[in-house]
């Protein structure tokens, strides 16, 4: 665990706000039609020309600059020429790197009219968290995020994903800790002031249990019901968590039909 300067909160930020800006280029092409690599495409030339580079992109071998994942695709689905179509739900997430830090920022997008039910699931996890925002303070324990996001998300008779979780963010774009979303009040690490995480829900309709798709990367869930994932990187402070990433410039193109 690796408590960060200020300079490299600042660096951090940087990198923070461009992949908010680069997920609000993208939502303005989310439409029934588009194929994810056109999206893809679109992220990386923005990275590049804000001066950064794609951060996921040759990462253990990935292919593309954005996980992108359709309805029960749970995460780390790679872009290709697969077309969104209306009713599909797409969560999509970025990275970049700039100054030898990260960003990494996500978000679940409503494609066209979507089910009822499956925008009660954006919402939901979307709001789980920021009720977990609200416990990543200095003296807290990773338990109390993760006990936030699993008390509020399962009140709704959701699931949480066990295998996949958040984690600490800097030079690397995984550093401890780790940052379930399912967990116990007051368990785990304590969270040091200084400390940068990635907190990231990542929340099933149906049930828990996810399998690999065959191309080593796409993790969907094992019923094929809908999964819905979002994700802010934050500082833990001691009055409020300093959150990096934003998602008001998403909601600033979405207008109306922005997760609210």
């Amino acid at each position: 665990m690796v408590v960060k300067t200020t300079e490299e909160v600042e660096r951090l930020r940087e990198n923070a706000i461009i992949v908010s800006k680069t997920l609000a280029e993208v939502a303005k092409h989310i439409k029934p039609g588009v194929k994810t690599i056109t999206l893809d495409q679109i992220a990386e030339e923005y990275i590049r020309d804000e001066g950064a580079v794609p951060g996921f992109k040759g990462y253990r071998g990935f292919p593309g600059t954005l996980c992108i994942s359709v309805n029960e695709e749970v995460v780390h689905g790679i872009p290709g020429e697969r077309v969104l179509k209306n009713g599909d739900v797409v969560s999509i997430d970025c990275g970049c790197i700039k100054h030898g830090f990260y960003g990494d920022s996500a978000y679940s997008f409503p494609v066209g009219e979507v089910k009822s039910e499956v925008m009660d699931l954006l919402r939901r996890t979307k709001e789980s968290l920021f009720r977990a925002l609200d416990v990543a303070l200095t003296g807290k324990r990773v338990g109390d995020i993760s006990s936030t996001v699993q008390d509020y998300v399962e009140s709704f008779g959701y699931s949480v994903v066990r295998e996949l979780v958040g984690h600490g963010l800097g030079r690397e774009l995984h550093e401890k800790p780790d940052i379930p979303n399912y967990g116990r009040k007051g368990s785990g690490t304590k969270l040091q002031d200084g400390l940068v995480i990635c907190i990231e829900p990542m929340i099933n309709l149906g049930t828990k249990n996810v399998v690999q798709a065959p191309d080593g990367w796409t993790i969907r869930t094992f019923d094929r019901k809908p999964s819905a994932h979002y994700e802010l990187t934050v500082v833990v402070r001691k009055e409020k968590a300093d959150v990096l990433s934003t998602f008001s410039y998403i909601e600033e193109v979405l207008g109306p039909d922005s997760i609210k």
